[in-house]
């Protein structure tokens, strides 16, 4: 019997109305030194291991291990791939009118065959790149069946920076699928009970204008494998090393943007995401430029929230809250990276809590489950910032009527359960989904030692 696909908008939509918790604390600041991985001796053998995988191609290395079809490798502080000679050219038709365009040149890599540790229900690419004027890519995942034989070539993402008339808009696209596995916006599922994902590749595909000369430059390309079980209650963990520390991140609230551009999914409850993003974006000391916002009307509060929602914008899913296209959108700063993965506790947060790191989280809870909350929702993304004395987790909850409501105390079994858990019950009594750990990474790409152990201890390079 294969698993139900669960409501896209609806596991990414906050419910409104919030109440506020007052509480001041604040941390130091943690120094960054030259990085960018830690020596082989310091890595820990074989990562967290556990249900979950992420693996990345991010160094020069990485990407000449690949398969390059007009693709050239770039070398310097930031490793990656660009259009060399162009591989010949291809047709896309923009199906939501960004541009009239209809044939591109490309590049194309192609990873190598990847083997996660264990087998795979679900697969979420991410990927960093810079995409000047009129260029683009295409982000594609292909996996090996357990029972023998292949996925196809699915298509999660196409995606630029940029929305101008020059490329097409950005965009998920359901509907893809072979009777085994299916895409529901950022994610490859198997939906055939029984079977899973044993190895797989992703490839990308630069595209631009013929004859252009700009070029896409991809820095990151990785994906998170998972098959996190079926469950209700996850076990509950004991406080860790962050208890009693809490970073200093700027609060915005989701709510003051309510009916705000409607070609954007109208603010508020749908901007969780773009919100919590500009938030954590913003406490690694990047910020977007007046220029970048003076779109926005200027009698709008925290133009830059509008600024992400506009920048994260999926023209197929209709929503701001594509995983993916967050953690690219966080990566278009200067020297910022942002990973999509999966977490197996609260211990794995509070290592990086405690390594200066904050994440943002995905949960789908009623209003009694999350004391504080004053409201139940069937997704709603939200930041991690620290951890009380106690080891209560202190979140940058979007959901606020204004920013001075945004910074929240959770009780600890609450929030690691509601984060976590794979499968809740309505109030119909019915079940429905959880997003079991989903979390977003940003870090720059120059870190201290802490940092790049922390980053490794959750599989994260």
């Amino acid at each position: 019997m294969s698993r139900p696909a669960p409501t896209r908008r609806a596991l990414l939509a906050a419910s409104a109305a919030v109440a506020a918790t007052a509480a001041t604390t604040a941390t130091g600041a943690f120094a960054a030194s030259a990085g960018g991985r830690l020596p082989a001796s310091a890595k820990p053998a074989g990562g967290p291991g556990g249900p979950v995988d992420y693996q990345a191609w991010t160094s020069a290395d990485d990407w000449r291990s690949g398969a390059a079809e007009g693709a050239r490798v770039t070398g310097g502080r930031r490793p990656g791939i660009v259009i060399g000679r162009p591989h010949g050219t291809v047709e896309y038709r923009d199906p939501h009118g960004g541009t009239d365009r209809t044939r591109w040149e490309y590049a194309r890599w192609t990873s190598p065959t990847y083997r996660p540790h264990t087998g795979a229900r679900e697969l979420i690419a991410s990927w960093n790149a810079h995409t000047p004027p009129g260029t683009w890519l295409r982000v594609e995942a292909r996996g090996t069946y357990s029972g023998g034989g292949r996925t196809p070539w699915y298509t999660l993402g196409v995606w630029a920076a940029g929305d101008g008339p020059d490329v097409p808009r950005r965009t998920s696209l359901d509907g893809q699928g072979d009777g085994r596995s299916t895409v529901w916006t950022d994610t490859l599922a198997v939906t055939e009970d029984g079977l899973r994902l044993t190895e797989y590749q992703v490839r990308a595909t630069l595209l631009r204008a013929p004859g252009a000369v700009a070029t896409p430059t991809l820095w990151r390309l990785g994906a998170v494998t998972s098959d996190v079980p079926d469950r209700h209650e996850v076990p509950a963990t004991a406080p860790g090393v962050a208890a009693g520390v809490e970073l200093t991140v700027p609060f915005y609230s989701q709510n003051i943007h309510i009916g705000r551009y409607p070609e954007y999914d109208n603010g508020g409850e749908a901007w969780c995401s773009p919100t919590s993003a500009q938030m954590v974006i913003e406490s690694w000391g990047r910020r977007p430029s007046p220029r970048d916002y003076a779109w926005v009307d200027p009698s709008y509060d925290d133009p830059q929230v509008c600024h992400a929602a506009r920048s994260t914008y999926d023209y197929g899913y209709e929503g701001c809250g594509n995983w993916a296209f967050n953690a690219a959108y966080a990566a278009t700063y200067r020297d910022l990276q942002g990973v999509v993965t999966r977490l197996g506790s609260l211990h794995d947060a509070e290592r990086l809590i405690r390594a200066g790191i904050p994440l943002i989280t995905s949960q789908s809870f009623r209003a009694e489950e999350l004391d504080g909350a004053g409201y139940g929702t069937a997704g709603h993304l939200m930041t991690v910032i620290g951890f009380t004395p106690d080891g209560d987790v202190i979140a940058g909850d979007p959901n606020a009527d204004d920013s001075d409501g945004v910074r929240r105390v959770y009780r600890r079994r609450q929030f690691e359960n509601v984060w976590l858990r794979t499968r809740r019950t309505l109030a119909d009594g019915s079940t429905g989904s959880g997003t079991g750990g989903v979390c977003y990474l940003f870090f720059p790409t120059r870190l201290g030692h802490t940092q790049l152990r922390a980053l490794a201890s959750v599989g994260v390079e």
